[in-house]
């Protein structure tokens, strides 16, 4: 494995800076994985499938009643993009290209990066979410007095031997940028860690907006994430937009069509967790960037 994505070259000063990850962290990251595994999409399909042997021999109406149940849906969610439907009011919540001018911070998310195959070819790979960083390399050379961080560990249960750390700051350093302006954090699995380990790497009360850089339809999760960890001055910059014409985008690709509707699903459940779990404190979904901040003082003056 080369040792540019080893993750040592990561910028040690950032690391140290990042706040220790109680354990009530990981027991919260193991038990989310753990029960997304059970109720994702095609996991219900396949307990389906599994009644249906159970049932056959005992209950015959039963388990082809089932059986063709499973059949139906399975067909519907190959010819017809169900996963839009969750996705595009995630999408619609933040516009992309919003107005800014000053810029003191450019955060991207990890997530748009394959670490696996990275370790495998040697070479950085990135996913169907590699705009983050393209988005990233626009945006820091776009504003070049802004510092540019990237939050990212690993999501898996079982971390390979490549970080997405490390398979940023290759992407980051063969861009061009400079050491001085970037600051990698590398210990966060899941948007919470994120959002707490990178709020001590910005010198706060800057003036000049924080651009968050991620997916358009997980940017509702990361701001409300965010804002609830205590940034502030918080602008969302959206990428990765999925969702589409319903009908225009009907087709039979039931591969395609079942990721989005998992990515869906899987993000809602998140938002949820995450407000029950306290992640999310009410009203954090409104942001906290000057927009909002104008919108809250507008709604508190017309009651006054």
């Amino acid at each position: 494995m080369p040792a540019a994505f080893s993750g040592s070259g990561c910028r040690g000063a950032a690391s140290a800076a990042a706040s220790p990850v109680p354990s009530v962290e990981t027991v919260f990251f193991v038990a989310s994985k753990v029960v997304w595994a059970l109720i994702r999409p095609e996991t219900l399909l396949l307990l389906g499938l599994l009644a249906v042997l159970l049932l056959h021999r005992r209950r015959p109406v039963v388990a082809r009643t089932t059986l063709a149940s499973v059949l139906a849906v399975f067909a519907l969610i190959a010819v017809l993009p169900f996963g839009d439907l969750l996705l595009a009011p995630l999408e619609r919540r933040h516009p992309p290209d919003p107005p800014v001018r000053e810029v003191s911070n450019i955060i991207v998310l990890g997530g748009g990066e394959s670490a696996d195959l990275t370790a495998l070819t040697g070479q950085p790979q990135l996913n169907q979410a590699g705009e983050r960083f393209l988005a990233g390399i626009t945006l820091a050379r776009r504003f070049p007095d802004a510092r540019l961080i990237f939050t990212g560990g690993s999501g898996a249960l079982i971390p390979g031997p490549v970080r997405e750390a490390g398979v940023a700051e290759t992407i980051f350093r063969a861009a061009g940028i400079n050491d001085a302006r970037l600051r990698i954090e590398d210990r966060s699995r899941n948007t919470a860690e994120n959002a707490a380990n990178t709020l001590g790497l910005v010198e706060h009360g800057n003036a000049g907006a924080v651009l968050l850089v991620t997916s358009a339809w997980h940017m509702p999760r990361a701001m409300a994430t965010f804002c609830t960890a205590g940034w502030e001055n918080l602008v969302a910059w959206p990428v990765d937009f999925r969702s589409g014409g319903f009908l225009e985008r009907a087709s039979w690709n039931l591969a395609g069509h079942l990721d989005d509707l998992n990515t869906g699903a899987k993000e809602w459940v998140g938002l949820l967790a995450y407000r029950i779990s306290g992640r999310i404190s009410p009203g954090a979904g409104e942001g906290c960037g000057p927009q909002a901040a104008d919108e809250r003082f507008s709604r508190s003056a017309l009651f006054d």
